[in-house]
């Protein structure tokens, strides 16, 4: 049983292809995406070994495999004391008319956000607001033109909403990291942050991701192959994702047991001693095309106390 959880937010700052490895349509290689809602996810055993394949370059190797396991190769039985859910969309860039872009969530994803940052011991003193369809609540008047918003070549039917002021204020806070690089972005977030309906939400999801063409090289004349035009999909960056993290204790059957807390802190925020690093605040490399720049996450934890206490 875990003993341990945190929410970990991932904020992309480039596009991010989690590939789905089904080609859907025109697109090639579409991102993951959940079934029933639609929205584009992160796998949760992508995000641990994305992490676990970033903290061997810094970390050594037992401490390591107490926290992700053993190699595949190594004879030892024992399990990793973490795990990772899959990563739920929280919010999605979606283009104005004024302020370049806004942050776009929905009823269903801040209720699953709410639901997370409890299991985390995250505290929130908000509400999900109601909305209707073609309509959206935002908390800047600056957006507006006239009672209207334009996003993408689409108008909403707008309203000012306090309550969705204490919402972007919340995630101003939690999602991002808090140094002087990301103020500009903390403060759009707390500003431009746009309630949809699910309908709508769900339609940009769908529609405005990143699909980039790409070819084929030949390897003998380095020019593009005949028929090797493909699409990628990616999430497009200031995406923004929660995931939960839990740990257990030391499941090593011999040496030295660690409890969960301790585990926990030594992922989140490394050694006291300095000797490893933490992953708050990480810049994280997740997904496909690395070498191309793609790909690239900052993490924000958030939230903690036994749950079993709790």
């Amino acid at each position: 049983m875990f003993q341990e959880y945190r929410a970990l937010f991932l904020y992309c700052v480039s596009p991010v292809h989690m590939g789905a490895g089904t080609a859907i349509g025109v697109i090639d290689n579409p991102i993951q995406r959940e079934r029933h809602t639609g929205h584009p996810v992160m796998a949760g055993s992508g995000l641990k070994g994305a992490i676990r394949h970033h903290l061997r370059q810094v970390w050594d190797d037992l401490t390591t495999e107490i926290l992700f396991g053993p190699k595949a190769d190594n004879s030892s039985d024992h399990a990793g004391a973490l795990s990772f859910s899959d990563a739920q969309l929280v919010a999605f860039p979606v283009r104005s008319a004024k302020r370049a872009f806004v942050y776009a969530t929905s009823p269903t994803a801040l209720a699953r956000v709410h639901r997370l940052i409890h299991s985390a011991g995250v505290k929130n003193d908000w509400k999900v607001p109601p909305i209707q369809e073609d309509h959206c609540k935002l908390v800047n008047p600056d957006l507006l033109v006239g009672d209207k918003i334009a996003l993408e070549s689409f108008e909403f039917t707008a309203n000012i909403d306090k309550d969705l002021r204490t919402i972007s204020e919340w995630m101003s806070r939690y999602t991002m990291p808090m140094d002087d690089s990301y103020t500009f972005f903390r403060d759009k977030l707390k500003d431009d942050l746009v309630l949809l309906s699910d309908e709508d939400f769900n339609y940009f999801v769908k529609n405005a991701t990143v699909v980039e063409p790409h070819v084929c090289i030949d390897d003998i004349t380095g020019t593009a192959q005949e028929g090797g035009l493909f699409y990628t999909e990616n999430l497009p960056p200031e995406s923004i994702l929660v995931s939960l993290v839990m740990a257990t204790g030391d499941r090593r059957k011999n040496g030295e047991k660690l409890d969960a807390k301790t585990l926990m802190n030594t992922l989140v925020k490394g050694k006291t001693d300095r000797s490893l690093p933490g992953i708050d605040g990480m810049l994280l490399q997740i997904g496909g095309d690395a070498t191309i720049g793609r790909g690239q996450v900052i993490i924000k934890i958030a939230g903690g106390y036994d749950h079993a206490e709790s």
